[in-house]
């Protein structure tokens, strides 16, 4: 806005303020127009947290659709210190007696000789193969440089490492990069000159790492009794011994059983719904707190808009509807999902744990249905689609309106100069008036002392 226009004051007339009300009238389309920019603005906006509120009610639908997510097992352990399990869908049902007689371990071997400071020279040339890799050495080469060159060399089974075993003692350490007795390797040393550096070889062969006595650590497998019968494997991790469960064992204990249960996973069936349950909850809140602001005359809300009454219809239909799953369920009420006096959505828990007292296989198929027949998520999973996706319904609602209101922007800059023209020309017209005025005052002031000598 133009500064107020300066004039004389001699005639009393406030040209400002009959401007101000000039320009506040014809400024009216202007208001009009910016207040539908932004009122679209912000209609857009809401939308978006509509789109935000319709995804999170279809990925909880679609994980309520997924067989892979409630035909879940969980496994536990009697003692998790000592053995950690997990069990996948394919687990089995069952208790088994686990004994963990021996860990899994890797090989580590040090030199029997020791260098004041890693800095030593200890070698000048010659090779030294580790695990069938050859170590090739030119120049000579501090104890740290040799652990450098180990592992720099063609994927050596073992990593080299530097060592402060006591006061200026210093060792090489060859440790295994994997556990079990597959994963050993040996040591031939032909290394010359420098200080020199040797590893045990209690048998004589010249070969290191063969014996258990030429190493600090013997490679082992892990050994277990499941339900009595021998399992060994190289690590500790085995997933082999029970059907869809894994064992991960951290001490050994010979004496002692340790007991693992594999049973249906309930408690991840429960979580899933009452998550779909929340996002149910916070979708319809919105959609109340829309219709409330539309009451109210608020501009930004879309409470009046067919499209949310359109998806809510769509939803709530849906989740009241009858499925034929061929199972024992087919209505989601059986299962617990019951619908408030005040339109949210809750789960009744002792319906539920009931349902899943025989096992998910009728709530999956309730769920998600079966072949050729499509369950109650399964089927809000593939309506929402036509809401949500980037080409939906909800997104080209808010792309029109995003639309409209960028090309009222024009529309609001072309009437913004109009005005400004209209601004100007006024204020030009108003000081040739005043200026008038002042002058016809000046002559009448001049008249009058005239008349007053005479």
């Amino acid at each position: 806005m133009s500064s107020p226009i300066t004039f004389s004051g001699a005639n009393g007339i406030d040209f400002n303020k009959i401007l101000s009300i000039i320009m506040t009238q014809e400024s009216q389309p202007l208001v009009a127009l910016q207040n539908r920019q932004a009122a679209l603005q912000s209609k857009a906006a809401t939308f978006g947290t509509l789109t935000t509120r319709a995804l999170a009610v279809q990925q909880a639908a679609a994980k309520l659709a997924d067989t892979s997510q409630l035909s879940g097992y969980a496994a536990t352990s009697s003692n998790t210190s000592a053995l950690s399990v997990s069990a996948t869908s394919s687990a089995i049902p069952g208790r088994y007696e686990v004994v963990v007689n021996e860990l899994a371990k890797a090989q580590v071997t040090a030199s029997t000789t020791a260098a004041p400071d890693p800095d030593t020279v200890v070698a000048s040339g010659g090779t030294i193969t580790i695990g069938g890799v050859t170590v090739t050495l030119a120049g000579s080469t501090t104890l740290r440089q040799l652990a450098d060159a180990i592992n720099a060399a063609g994927n050596p089974p073992a990593r080299a490492s530097v060592v402060q075993s006591g006061p200026s003692s210093y060792r090489l350490v060859l440790s295994a990069k994997e556990t079990g007795q597959a994963n050993a390797f040996t040591i031939t040393n032909n290394l010359t000159g420098g200080s020199g550096i040797t590893f045990g070889d209690d048998d004589g062969d010249g070969t290191s790492g063969d014996s258990a006595a030429d190493n600090a650590v013997q490679a082992s497998d892990a050994s277990l009794l499941v339900n009595n019968i021998p399992i060994t494997s190289t690590t500790n991790t085995i997933t082999s011994a029970v059907p869809g469960v894994t064992i991960t064992a951290f001490q050994r204990d010979p004496a002692r059983s340790i007991v693992v249960d594999v049973a249906t996973d309930t408690a991840g069936v429960k979580t899933k719904i009452q998550d779909f349950v929340k996002a149910y909850n916070d979708f319809q809140k919105f959609v109340t707190d829309q219709g409330a602001s539309a009451v109210k005359g608020d501009n930004a809300s879309i409470g009046r808009d067919p499209l949310l009454r359109q998806i809510k219809d769509q939803i709530r239909s849906t989740l009241v509807s009858q499925f034929g799953t061929g199972g024992a369920f087919s209505a989601l009420s059986q299962v617990g999902l019951e619908f408030t006096r005040t339109g949210t959505l809750s789960l009744n828990e002792t319906t539920l744990t009931s349902a899943l007292a025989s096992g998910t296989a009728d709530i999956e198929r309730l769920f998600a249905g079966s072949t050729g027949i499509p369950g109650a998520f399964s089927t809000l999973d593939t309506q929402l689609d036509a809401f949500t996706q980037s080409d939906g319904l909800i997104p080209g609602a808010r792309k029109q309106m995003t639309e409209q209101a960028t090309r009222l922007t024009d529309s609001i800059a072309n009437m913004q100069d109009r005005l400004a023209v209209r601004r100007a020309a006024l204020q030009r017209e108003f000081i040739a008036a005043d200026a008038a005025m002042s002058q016809l005052q000046g002559q009448s002031g001049s008249l009058a002392n005239f008349g007053a000598s005479l």
